[in-house]
């Protein structure tokens, strides 16, 4: 039962703070400042319904992915930990790196914009992706997997509710606000950045030690 929480734990929070809803929401308001309640309800809902069969076909593919281009899980770690790292030292400065719109450009992803950029890179980025294969492959037992892809289930809907409510929540909480979340929530990465990064570089290196 303790596995099971702690490893629960590990997926939300790592999969929150890599997706990143607050961080993400004023990008939204703006590429959908045209669009109605209704619509902009809709192309929330179909941008985090994407996001989430793109995480979980990533997640049960990953394997193959491994085999396919011989790439150890432990490498994956390594270069996932790398770029968390680089992703939680943008949120910690309150930067914005995901997708960045121009003002010129918003009305042309009015028409579509919940698969593309809304769903994929900016709900669904490297690091979602990332964190979802090396999850699986964490995910030893049946009850590790219920709970990762709950955790991506939870992950989601909080992301449109925040969607959703986003033009309340700006109002409540205020850009300072929502630039203290992200920084509280960059350093929270960066911390399971450095955990991922020597998890998959101890493997190796007492590899190389028990070759020479």
């Amino acid at each position: 039962m303790n596995d099971a929480l702690s490893f629960g734990l590990l997926c939300f929070t790592s999969f929150f703070t890599l997706i990143n809803p607050l961080s993400t929401m004023p990008l939204f308001m703006t590429m959908t400042s045209e669009l109605s309640e209704k619509q902009r309800t809709h192309t929330a809902k179909k941008a985090t319904f994407v996001a989430l069969i793109t995480i979980v076909m990533f997640a049960l593919s990953g394997q193959l992915l491994f085999n396919f281009f011989g790439i150890s899980v432990n490498s994956f770690r390594i270069v996932g930990g790398v770029i968390f790292f680089i992703m939680g030292m943008d949120m910690l400065q309150a930067r914005i790196g995901q997708v960045k719109i121009k003002d010129s450009e918003v009305k042309t992803y009015i028409n579509d914009i919940s698969v593309t950029p809304l769903a994929i890179p900016m709900i669904c980025g490297p690091g979602a992706i990332t964190n979802s294969i090396v999850m699986m492959e964490d995910a030893s037992t049946y009850t590790r997997k219920i709970v990762l892809f709950t955790s991506i289930l939870l992950v989601l809907l909080i992301t449109y509710l925040v969607f959703y409510s986003c033009s309340r929540i700006i109002k409540i909480i205020g850009q300072t606000g929502i630039n203290v979340m992200m920084r509280l929530m960059g350093l929270i990465l960066m911390v399971i950045a450095v955990e991922f990064f020597f998890s998959g570089l101890k493997p190796i290196v007492l590899d190389m030690i028990k070759g020479s």
